[in-house]
């Protein structure tokens, strides 16, 4: 049967007219498809299941994915199971396929369930397909003795009946909530409304800060030069090698090309330093501002 774009009436209606096989036919078609890759009796098999496929797929109407789709997705769950079905294990294929198809439509209603990610590994799948089940469930059991849950112990309860976090149980939760919104969807009915993107706080520097900072930049750097200019030629070669360059030389490097030892180097920097800073808390108070 082919999976095209026809509605999902005329898929099971179709599907409801294959052939039923008995097990004797099922495993020769079967060994056909995986000894001689048989097409003939890939398709018959594959026909023969699609009854199973639109069955299972009608059972997660529920989360909203069109049908038609839902279908697809299980005829290529089927299709997987055709392709990695083992004829000599003695199962049944209708046995095996089940698993595929319900992996297959799950993994498409996961993903298009919402643009966030909602879960991949086994623990948040089962959460997502079994959490409003098992609340029903918790709740009713707790009406029956007469209790009465709060949110926390029903998450609780989840947590530990499905096997998994209770952080993972209260972000799934947010997540089943509701649907996703636009953020360039308007906040009111009028046409020049304003898009809810609008709403967001902008992380980047603003214009006053940018301004400011590249003002403080500016001063700091005609301050540094005229500090430098008090320095004699070889403090102003250690000063830039040891603090101006992207990866700093060591004082043993510098001492070796100057012919000094590296104590002496030392000294030199912070002779220079201390000259600079001088000449610094000499031009102004604003320059004593930024050192303190």
């Amino acid at each position: 049967m082919a999976l095209d774009a026809r509605s999902d009436n005329s898929l099971s209606r179709t599907a409801m007219k294959a052939e039923l096989l008995d097990a004797e036919t099922e495993l020769r078609l079967a060994y056909a498809w995986r000894d001689e890759r048989d097409e003939a009796a890939l398709h018959r098999l594959i026909t023969a299941y699609m009854r199973l496929a639109i069955s299972m797929a009608a059972k997660f109407k529920r989360y909203g994915a069109p049908m038609n789709d839902l279908i697809q997705e299980a005829g290529l769950g089927l299709m997987k199971a055709a392709d990695k079905f083992d004829p000599d294990r003695g199962v049944r294929f209708s046995t095996y396929a089940v698993w595929w198809i319900k992996a297959s439509i799950q993994d498409y209603v996961m993903r298009n369930w919402s643009m966030v990610r909602t879960g991949s590994t086994s623990s948040q799948k089962s959460l997502f397909f079994n959490m409003r089940r098992v609340q029903a469930r918790l709740e009713r059991e707790a009406a029956a003795r007469g209790e009465s849950l709060d949110k926390h112990q029903l998450r609780q309860m989840i947590s530990t009946e499905v096997g998994v976090s209770m952080r993972d149980v209260e972000m799934m939760e947010g997540r089943l909530a509701g649907s996703d919104y636009s953020l360039n969807a308007t906040q009111s009915t009028e046409d020049e409304g304003r898009e809810w993107i609008d709403a967001l706080e902008d992380d980047g520097e603003q214009a006053a800060e940018i301004v400011e900072n590249s003002h403080d930049t500016d001063c700091l750097r005609n301050w540094l030069v005229k500090a430098m200019t008090g320095l004699n030629e070889r403090e102003q070669f250690i000063v830039r090698e040891r603090k101006l360059l992207d990866q700093p030389r060591t004082l043993e490097s510098l001492g070796n090309e100057l012919g000094l030892s590296k104590e002496r180097v030392r000294q030199l920097e912070a002779a220079a330093f201390a000259k600079m800073r001088r000449a610094l808390e000499s031009q102004s108070k604003e320059v004593q501002h930024f050192l303190a």
